[in-house]
């Protein structure tokens, strides 16, 4: 029996496949690349932007012929987009194609419906935002030296273009020696890198005892053949001093830090219910440039956020200008049905496209510009393999997260090289070891 799984969205749900695909392997299934050879599809799904809905639907609907041409062949829809009641009625109306429609907390069942469907027509739905996720879950890691720990589930901010709380539940934290063992056995088995994964892994520990991210991320250090801790993704307002004194004491927490800030403009932000404004934020960025001289400052950045006047693009630019991010991931907003800002006037699609382009093009100006300052520094890569446009190259990643092309006649993947930087561009970096 073979299995085929397309993943939509973030790092979680990335982790949610490697979870499925352990999952299915102890219950006899191998994987294929060939959705022609599968027995059983798996789509799991996001649903944090209009776009990846869109996707998805599309996907789903091209798989109508392969259902035509295969009776037997078994198709669940997976995840966040059908944990939001809505998107689950409209995939269950496709029920001549879908068979088996589980929520992000009750991916473990996957098996039990799949032997249901033998006997039993679907399509069979189970959404429980509630449900405790179990410990011991197996993954099938698909880099070997480098690996996804989740330490929490759900969150509890409710920003309000935000559909995540409504599709991952309530904030849940694991016991930290459950997460220290999963790290541990990982480390054993080679992984150089690990990243935690949560919701807002800054509030990591609220509910357990004796538990916060700062603990973590100490207990983490210490744990033997492990050379790198990342994390994501981190929420301003909860990014204390204790974090940051667990990084300074913690040199394998790398001094990447992506804390996302949404908007310039406080009265954006007070209408997003971020819980921060923009003196919080720039304040908050200044400590990090003085306890970590030459970190690498990345974000995330809505533009088009409803009622979004042109003073509060302007103050969004402004404070691009003023941190001199490393990298901004930028967005046009995408209402999405329940939160309370799709309840708002929407801007013109014109004038959301328009701010931003000036603000990526902004951002590409001062990407280049910090890249550009590291040219005959030496980084520290781990290496990640073959670059994807030079077979005479190889690729690595820095601590501060770049991403460095490099000639090499041997295989360095998994190992710690360094390199000396001698060009930089907007997104990448080349250098000689």
């Amino acid at each position: 029996m073979l299995y085929f799984i397309k993943t939509f969205g973030c790092q979680m749900n990335a982790h949610d496949s490697e979870f499925l695909e352990g999952l299915l392997a102890q219950h006899g299934y191998g994987p294929t690349e060939e959705l022609e050879e599968a027995d059983l599809i798996v789509i799991n799904t996001c649903c944090v932007r209009a776009t990846a809905e869109n996707k998805i639907f599309g996907f789903l609907d091209s798989l109508q012929r392969l259902k035509r041409m295969n009776p037997r062949l078994l198709i669940a829809v997976m995840g966040c987009l059908v944990s939001e009641a809505s998107a689950a009625e409209k995939v269950a109306k496709r029920g001549h194609i879908v068979d088996i429609i589980l929520g992000t907390r009750s991916l473990g069942r996957l098996p039990f419906y799949i032997e249901k469907r033998k006997t039993e027509q679907g399509p069979f739905v189970e959404i429980d935002l509630e449900a405790d996720v179990p410990e011991g879950r197996v993954h099938k890691r698909n880099d070997p030296f480098k690996a996804y720990v989740t330490i929490m589930y759900g969150c509890d901010n409710y920003c309000s273009y935000c559909i995540v709380p409504y599709v991952r539940g309530r904030e849940k934290s694991r016991d930290l020696e459950d997460i220290l063992k999963e790290a541990k056995d990982l480390a054993a088995a080679g992984v150089k890198e690990i990243m935690f994964l949560g919701q807002n892994v800054n509030s990591y520990g609220r509910g357990l005892e004796k538990a916060d991210f700062a603990t973590l991320l100490r207990a983490a250090h210490e744990i033997p053949g492990l050379e790198r801790i990342r994390y994501m993704t981190s929420h301003p307002k909860d990014f204390d001093e204790n974090i940051i004194s667990a990084i300074a004491d913690s040199p394998k927490v790398c001094r990447h830090f992506h804390l996302p800030v949404q908007s310039g403009s406080s009265r954006i932000l007070r209408a997003m219910n971020r819980k921060y404004d923009r003196e919080y934020y720039l304040a908050l960025m200044e400590k990090i440039k003085t306890v970590f001289p030459g970190a690498s400052l990345t974000t995330d950045i809505i533009v088009g956020y409803p009622d979004e006047t042109e003073k509060d693009f302007e103050d969004t630019l402004d404070i691009l200008a003023a941190v001199e991010f490393d990298l901004a991931y930028t967005f046009l907003f995408s209402p999405r049905q329940g939160t309370p800002a799709a309840a708002k006037k929407q801007l013109p699609q014109s004038v959301k496209k328009e701010r931003l382009q000036a603000l990526m093009e902004l951002q590409n100006k001062i990407g280049l510009k910090k890249n550009q300052a590291l040219i005959g520094k030496d980084l520290l890569l781990l290496g990640e393999g073959k670059s994807p446009n030079n077979a005479a190259y190889q690729t690595g990643r820095s601590e501060g997260n770049k991403i460095v092309h490099f000639p090499a006649g041997q295989d360095y993947t998994g190992r710690l090289v360094k390199a000396k930087i001698i060009s930089a561009h907007t997104w990448s970096l080349e250098g000689r070891l």
